[in-house]
């Protein structure tokens, strides 16, 4: 049978399973935190958070019902650039995005599994995103990325429940057991009659590498603090070095400025040594993020090799590099990555918001993806399956998630293969936001070598609620 002819068979379909359920309660609720240090990336600073909350519960044929649980960051200036808008103005647009999301989502009847669940309303999410942009008479559409960031925490309670419901780990209840149809109905026919349990480990990874991030405009020793916090916390690379054992370190770059961002990384490199070198560490890493702030392919080669002169120990620290360039593809499609991923991985992260963005920056020679639980938990876990297959380079990155976002991070890492490494950032940034989490999961809130310990997330659901 020819390829062609094999992509156009139909997926495996199945009968409805005893196991489905439908969604009969949503609640959603926000929480504010103010950072008790800016975070600055792409080009701006971050002081404040607001959590969006959401609580579910579903119910079988047969009565059998299961709540769930899960948050998100609604991290507007994130997923929302807009220069011509205010934060205020996006942070509303997200939370009357949330509001029709959750009476969406609680409108629908039918009976099925999460993936299910998803693959049905995000085309209703995208048009409520729509509605919301004409109501609240925005000067710009509210972006895709957006509204997955909004939904995703409506989609990571329904897998939680989904889980609970059934006793199990919800990374263990999306294989043909519990799923009436294969990955070709979610993806494309080159998954046909392959499931989830093909793609995701049934164990949590015990153990997982975490990225301490560095902001553009953090400290890096004591000589660069102009700002002392007094909280008792560290308050620059060097002192969070030997507080969290860091082994990792993900570096913000402006990406608009070549030497300054040279500079940056051979600083940050020599801050490191230092720091490491006395609690006798000869070996760390880096992943460095332009936030889409690059202008074109060329500054990423001139930065690789100006790096690669100037720094060699640094360069050859560096485990992958995320998002050079802006996040549509489409729009510069003669901007390809073939020559840059030849000296380190390049990956995706505010493009990816699909499988049809996977495979078009695959086709422009990108490596790697970015998953993020903010983009929700069926096209995280589904996209792992594809780039598995596409044998991309995989790593699981952070929004600035404390609390549950960042058990269902955790999750996320230790659950697919080849993920080796989490960026978790809230306890540096937002640490309120982490209190009661710190004594459910010590490992992973409360960090002394310089890794998530994940083992206690092989329990029912997602272990958010």
């Amino acid at each position: 049978m020819r390829r062609r002819e094999f992509l156009a068979l139909p997926a495996v379909l199945a009968a409805p399973l005893a196991t489905d359920a439908r969604v009969t309660e949503i609640q959603i609720a926000f929480e504010d935190y103010r950072y008790r240090a800016p975070y600055k990336f792409g080009g701006k600073e971050v002081d404040r958070v607001t959590l969006l909350n959401v609580h579910c519960r579903l119910e079988t044929r047969a009565g059998k019902s299961a709540a769930g649980f899960a948050s998100m960051p609604l991290g507007n200036v994130w997923s929302f650039p807009a220069p011509d808008i205010s934060y205020g103005d996006t942070l509303a647009a997200m939370q009357s995005l949330a509001g029709k999301i959750a009476r969406i989502t609680l409108g629908y009847r039918e009976y099925g599994h999460p993936l299910d669940f998803n693959l049905a309303l995000e085309p209703e999410y995208l048009k409520a995103a729509a509605d919301a942009t004409r109501e609240l008479r925005l000067p710009r559409p509210i972006p895709k990325l957006c509204t997955l960031v909004t939904a995703s925490p409506f989609d990571a309670a329904l897998h939680d429940a989904f889980g609970r419901l059934h006793g199990r780990n919800s990374f263990r209840v999306c294989g043909r057991e519990f799923v009436r149809f294969d990955l070709a109905h979610y993806l494309n026919r080159e998954f046909r009659g392959e499931f989830l349990d093909n793609y995701l480990l049934p164990s949590p990874t015990p153990r997982i590498l975490m990225y301490h991030s560095v902001g553009a405009s953090d400290p890096l020793t004591a000589a660069d603090r102009s700002r002392p916090i007094g909280d008792g916390l560290p308050e620059t690379l060097e002192d969070w070095i030997p507080y969290n054992g860091v082994r990792a370190i993900k570096i913000k770059l402006n990406g608009n400025d070549l030497a300054w961002d040279v500079d940056r990384v051979a600083a940050i490199d020599r801050a490191a040594a230092a720091a490491e070198a006395r609690r006798g560490l000869s070996g760390w890493l880096y992943s460095l993020d332009f936030n889409e702030r690059c202008p074109n392919v060329q500054y990423l080669l001139d930065f690789e090799r100006g790096l690669k002169a100037k720094a060699p120990a640094a360069f050859g620290r560096v485990q992958y590099i995320e998002q050079p360039t802006a996040r549509d593809l489409a729009s510069d499609r003669q901007n390809t990555m073939f020559e840059a991923a030849r000296l380190k991985p390049i990956v995706i992260d505010e493009s990816l918001t699909g499988l049809d963005a996977l495979l078009l920056a695959r086709e422009m020679g990108y490596t790697g993806v970015a998953l993020k639980a903010c983009k929700g938990q069926s096209q995280t876990v589904l996209l792992a399956a594809a780039a598995q297959k596409y044998k991309m380079f995989r790593c699981v990155q952070d929004l600035t998630c404390p609390g549950a976002a960042l058990v269902d991070s955790a999750g996320i890492a230790a659950h697919i293969p080849g993920v080796t490494a989490l960026e978790a950032n809230a306890r540096e940034y937002v640490p309120a936001a982490n209190r009661g989490w710190e004594k459910k999961f010590p490992g992973i809130f409360q960090v002394k070598d310089g890794y998530l310990y994940t083992t206690a997330l092989d329990g029912p659901g997602l272990c958010t609620s």
